[in-house]
């Protein structure tokens, strides 16, 4: 089974600072560490939030029905594009499924600029087609007999009506392009496409999570749920058709479909989250204030930047950084501080440090740190990042109990760099699923077996192309 390939995060070591400064970090170990008890308040109402988005639509977890249809069975086969849009680069990948859980892949990487990020939806869908245009010249397939079917990953919110239709809700993950909510970002793609005479056919249209499921469950059948772990967050997971108590569609082939639970809105309200000051700081300069703030909480994109949040207050009350100087220009600017710092400062298992004090100097040009700060950056990053695993643990101890997983286990596929290399994790992910699923503790790896689902995205949104295929057949 892969697993994440993360090294083990090396545990904080004690202060010893000043007074003042032990008691600002006796603080915020109190505001960001979640005991067992709230995290079980947290994991039962996102159980509730689940329930209640199944039943009635404009719900907090809107738990989006994908329209994929029952389950793989890995002994598919034939040749499907995928198309990944949602994040810093696009994809293009050529499937080839071949059956028994084997397939092939070659794929292509363009940079999404941030003009097209914040520009018009129709740039960005010319900008695609070209893309994806010049990868089928390269692989000799610009002169097929038959449009190509594609499986359109589209990583954002979107309102589906059949497998390869939906309405864009929302922007997310810093895109903001004009001309595309309210819009289908199928047929202004298919128009780019049919404008430059590029022979393919969108045949679904796919939630990044929903194929990181698909591509998991390729290769191990008793996959229940996919999750992203990475710059955003996500989870999607097979759900039996009589409990999608909204769902007015009518007959279905199977009596199973896959929901995509949006779970990075869960608890916008606020009520139950442990929302700490440094968190209401970044989401007020966000680009979406007030929304997504699970994913704010558990994600790659913004983890950094609350650690960067807590130690400028610290700075702001002299208690960090405040040698004459030193200079703070850099991480005195917004996400300046990556989560890939972090990582690389909780994997420290040097008595003295050095990792954290050479990322401190290479990245954020601080100098002469002492060693009393180093290991207060330390402890941040260990803070925020056991509460993101600890959040994620809640969601997927969720998923499993509502779908009822029972000794015999099952498959969670998960994608995304925080949980591949995110130092400890998983490991994180397991203590608190533990805790949330005490009847399994004894043997919850073999249980709820996490592992890691390889682009989802490319892979997955080939198979939902293949389910496509499948159920259009089997009207």
């Amino acid at each position: 089974m892969s697993k994440a390939h993360a090294p083990k995060a090396a545990k904080s070591q004690p202060i010893n600072g000043s007074p003042e400064q032990n008691a600002y970090m006796d603080d915020i170990t109190k505001q960001f560490t979640i005991d067992t008890e709230k995290l079980i308040a947290i994991k039962d109402h996102f159980i509730v939030e689940m329930e209640k988005g199944l039943s009635k639509e404009k719900q907090t977890m809107v738990m989006i029905p994908s329209y994929v249809e029952g389950r793989l069975t890995g002994q598919e086969q034939g040749h499907y594009l995928a198309l990944d849009l949602g994040g810093t680069n696009l994809r293009v990948v050529l499937v080839t499924l071949e059956g028994h859980g084997k397939f092939k892949t070659v794929s292509t990487k363009a940079r999404v600029s941030e003009e097209l990020k914040t520009g018009s939806m129709r740039d960005l869908c010319e900008y695609i087609a070209d893309c994806i245009d010049t990868f089928l010249t390269e692989q000799n397939l610009e002169n097929v007999d038959e449009d190509l079917a594609l499986g359109f990953t589209f990583s954002f919110p979107v309102l589906q009506s059949k497998i390869n239709r939906g309405i864009q809700t929302a922007w997310t993950k810093g895109f903001n392009c004009t001309g595309a909510v309210g819009k289908d970002p199928v047929l202004l793609l298919q128009d780019a496409l049919l404008r430059k005479h590029v022979p393919v056919k969108i045949t679904a249209l796919v939630n990044d999570t929903v194929g990181t499921l698909l591509s998991n469950a390729y290769q191990k059948p008793e996959t229940v749920a996919g999750l992203i772990l990475g710059t955003g967050s996500n989870g999607a997971y097979v759900e039996q058709m009589t409990n999608i108590k909204k769902w007015k569609d009518g007959a279905t082939t199977s009596h199973e479909m896959v929901i995509n639970t949006e779970f990075g809105a869960f608890d916008n309200e606020r009520v139950m989250l442990p929302v700490t000051r440094f968190d209401n700081k970044l989401d007020r300069k966000s680009i979406n204030p007030h929304f997504q703030i699970f994913e704010k909480l558990i994600s790659g994109m913004y983890l950094g930047e609350i650690v960067r949040n807590v130690i400028t207050d610290m700075m702001d009350r002299n208690l960090l950084f405040c040698q004459p100087g030193q200079n703070t220009d850099i991480i005195s600017g917004h996400y300046q501080f990556e989560t890939s710092f972090m990582s690389a400062i909780e994997s420290d298992d040097s008595p003295d440090l050095a990792t954290v004090r050479e990322t401190l100097d290479t990245n954020l040009n601080l100098i002469k740190v002492d060693d009393v700060e180093l290991r207060i950056v330390k402890r941040i990053c260990e803070l925020v990042g056991t509460r993101a695993a600890r959040l994620a643990a809640a969601a997927i101890a969720g998923i499993a109990i509502h779908t009822k997983v029972d000794r015999k286990g099952a498959d969670i596929g998960i994608d995304g760099s925080l949980y591949e290399f995110y130092p400890s994790f998983e490991d994180r992910i397991y203590d608190g699923m533990a805790e949330l699923m005490p009847d399994f503790a004894d043997d919850i790896q073999n249980i709820v077996r996490l592992g890691l689902a390889r682009d989802g995205s490319g892979v997955g949104a080939a198979l939902t192309a293949c389910v496509a295929d499948k159920m259009f057949k089997s009207k």
